[in-house]
């Protein structure tokens, strides 16, 4: 590769401790998947390598940590946050690392950010689109967004299964329709109960090209208007939204990324490669997709974009 290499902030690992943690609680089949992917930091800098892969933030995907104890979920994700910044430190140009929180456990997620943070030197945390069925505006939740304002820090937000998953699915993967989906009704909730006024030194990342939430939009601001929610003189929806950081992970093109660039723009837009819950030959493939779409009307390529927007994302003051 010749071309600017790719900064991939929606990049996962997992442990054999934490499948079997998992399959403890009786998930075999993570969100109606097949199984459970394996994954080394060898087999993950071999793809770097082969597709212009800079350096890759590393996180635990969905279902999290969290199956359904607080004390389980506490030390679980104290163990996954721990192998996470170990690989750091070993290849601290390559790989940067989300750090886990156990939620919807509030307590034990102010405890774990603080020492990923302070102690672990983690890039960010990562939640998840809802936790036990409470979105990520749920007032429960405050005193979390509280300290993670305060710290200015970055926070990837993974989807995951909805409640009621198997009948809202139909039988099919989640990940395929369902994640989309949750992803907005999750971005609608932050949006609709104020937490993203409230909380604007908060880097929120939605992975997926925001889902669904490029064609939703302009309904949520018409809903918004309607419903009087929030002070009169509060920015639009589709400002708000504007402002949080987006991932082209999955299939960015030929739709996905035109569509969320005429909804917000690409000025916060980020590489993501979603390996290793994608596999490394379709990774591979939607690298080729992003070389070879049409590129940004104002000039470079998506790699060059994307690259120079995570730079800002994770050098931006915000003290």
């Amino acid at each position: 590769m010749t071309s600017t290499g790719l900064i991939d902030v929606h990049a996962h690992f997992v442990t054999d401790a934490y499948v079997a943690a998992a399959r403890s609680a009786g998930i075999e089949h993570p969100d109606g998947m097949p199984g459970w992917p394996t994954w080394t930091a060898e087999r993950h800098l071999d793809l770097m390598e082969r597709s212009g892969i800079e350096k890759s933030y590393l996180s635990v995907s969905s279902p999290g940590v969290h199956f359904g104890d607080d004390g389980a979920a506490r030390a679980l994700a104290r163990e996954v946050n721990a192998f996470g910044a170990r690989v750091r430190a070993e290849h601290p140009r390559r790989f940067g690392h989300f750090a886990s929180l156990p939620l919807p456990d509030v307590e034990g997620s102010l405890a774990e950010a603080a020492h990923a943070l302070d102690e672990l030197g983690a890039d960010g945390v990562t939640v998840e689109s809802n936790h036990h069925g409470r979105y990520l505006g749920d007032p429960r939740f405050e005193p979390l967004w509280e300290d993670l304002d305060r710290r200015g820090a970055v926070v990837f937000v993974h989807p995951t299964s909805p409640p009621h998953a198997e009948a809202l699915s139909l039988n099919r993967p989640r990940p395929m329709l369902e994640f989309l989906f949750d992803t907005a009704r999750t971005a609608s909730d932050l949006l609709f109960r104020g937490v993203l006024l409230r909380r604007p030194r908060i880097r929120w990342v939605l992975t997926h090209g925001g889902g669904a939430l490029p064609l939703l939009a302009d309904r949520m601001e018409l809903f918004r208007t309607l419903l009087g929610g929030g002070p009169g003189d509060a920015p639009s929806a589709v400002e708000q939204l504007g402002r949080l950081w987006y991932d082209m992970a999955g299939t960015p093109f030929p739709r996905q990324i035109p569509a969320l660039d005429a909804a917000f723009g690409t000025e916060r837009l980020l590489y993501g490669s979603d390996y290793c819950w994608t596999p490394a030959d379709t990774a591979l493939a939607q690298v080729r997709s992003v070389d070879a779409a049409a590129q940004p009307s104002a000039g470079g390529t998506w790699r060059d974009l994307t690259t120079r927007n995570a730079r800002r994302l994770f050098t931006t003051n915000v003290g």
